[in-house]
């Protein structure tokens, strides 16, 4: 599976989620399907991430490339350090979770 694919699917015709204070609020609040991090994120907001993902039982995938690489792979002109896919629209990024 083409996970860089499958993000910028997700982002094109579902519901998604970026930035970090908006993304860690709705993983406090369980409103997710995946969350997906990049591997440069800061390590606070990783811990962050996990103790709320963990309690809402979201699974989280680590994105293998910096909040850049995961800024233009959502086709945003910033970097995206955590996203949260609520909806995953046409794309197959749901099937990582497996």
């Amino acid at each position: 599976m083409d996970i860089e694919r499958g993000i910028r699917v997700a982002v094109d015709t579902g519901k998604v989620i970026l930035g970090s204070k908006k993304s860690v609020q709705a993983i406090k609040l369980g409103n997710g399907e995946l969350i997906v991090i990049a591997d440069n994120a800061p390590k606070e907001l990783k811990e962050d991430v996990e103790v709320y993902a963990n309690l809402s039982q979201m699974p989280v995938y680590t994105f293998e490339g910096s909040s850049v690489d995961l800024g233009s792979v959502c086709g945003k002109p910033f970097t995206v350090s955590v996203l949260v896919v609520q909806e995953p629209g046409d794309s197959n990024i749901l099937a990582i979770k497996e």
